[in-house]
């Protein structure tokens, strides 16, 4: 398990005793949809049978969520209290997605950070996921995500000075190259990338590795072993391929997504236990994989 409080240096994440680290872990899906999956039960078995070491709570904004409904504000503050609890780091996910432009809910996304900034800033364990999937032509980096980001991460840093901050990509967080040659200037800050292993191959990668050699951090906050769609089967041999990258850049990752949804990227089968305790029965053919991986480095 990393130690302490998480810095950045050049392209890497580091832990308190200056090791470097690879976060793995797993994602919620939407909290207006799946909240009985977020628990300290179920992520509980989630770190000591599935072996990860991060969680993502995903907050969409848009489709039911915080922006129409901000007590599910509750359900975050559960997901993080009871990671801490666990000794897990834990991703607060500003789930934008349909609602395109972070712009577009900026005043609830700076309220929202302060309170949890204020909230959490004591804790090592907290990461800030300030924009999940900035996408649309007009949303590019230059002129609408890094803008958002300038105003945003100083709302969360006048409470939490160093805690790691996710910077969403354009391109529904794709085009890191274009970050990585427009970089913002605060420190601890990385840059997201997404992919599904049926849909995203060596032309995402090669973005990546872009973005590295002009020295800019990567976190893959969400992939998925399916096309992005969330369905389509399960991709293995691609998601091999990624994963064996993705550990041998040393980027850390969150699989999408902890929910019984009846999609292929969903993990579990619908009907499972929403307190964890799964057995082989309970998984999705992706779960079994996700879980598989994780555990290797147990």
């Amino acid at each position: 398990m990393p130690l302490g409080k998480l810095h950045v240096k050049g392209t890497g994440l580091y832990d308190e005793q200056g090791e470097r680290v690879q976060l793995r872990g797993i994602s919620s899906h939407g909290l207006q949809w799946y909240p009985h999956y977020v628990n300290k039960e179920t992520i509980q078995w989630l770190r000591d049978d599935w072996n990860i070491n991060v969680y993502r709570v995903a907050l969409y904004t848009g489709e039911n969520g915080y922006i129409e409904h901000p007590e599910l504000k509750n359900e975050v503050k559960e997901a993080v209290e009871a990671s801490i609890e666990l000794g897990l780091y834990v991703i607060i996910d500003w789930h934008i997605l349909s609602d395109n432009d972070p712009n577009l809910h900026k005043e609830e996304a700076m309220v929202f950070f302060a309170e949890m900034a204020q909230l959490y800033a004591g804790y090592p364990n907290i990461i800030y996921e300030i924009c999940n999937e900035p996408n649309g032509v007009n949303v590019t980096w230059n002129d609408v995500i890094r803008p958002y980001a300038e105003e945003l991460i100083p709302v969360i840093r006048q409470y939490d000075k160093d805690n790691i901050i996710l910077v969403g990509t354009g391109t529904w967080s794709q085009d890191v190259h274009h970050a990585a040659d427009h970089p913002l200037a605060e420190d601890n800050i990385m840059y997201v990338a997404h992919f599904y292993a049926g849909t995203h191959g060596q032309e995402l990668r090669d973005k990546i590795m872009y973005a590295l050699d002009k020295g800019a951090a990567i976190f893959v906050s969400e992939w998925g072993t399916t096309l992005a769609s969330g369905d389509g089967g399960v991709f293995t041999q691609e998601s091999d391929v990624w994963l064996n990258f993705l550990n041998e850049k040393g980027i850390s990752w969150i699989n999408w997504n902890l929910s019984d949804r009846i999609e292929d990227s969903a993990v579990l089968l619908p009907g499972a236990a929403s307190q964890g305790n799964w057995s082989d029965q309970d998984l999705t053919p992706s779960g079994k994989y996700v879980r598989s991986k994780l555990r290797e480095s147990m």
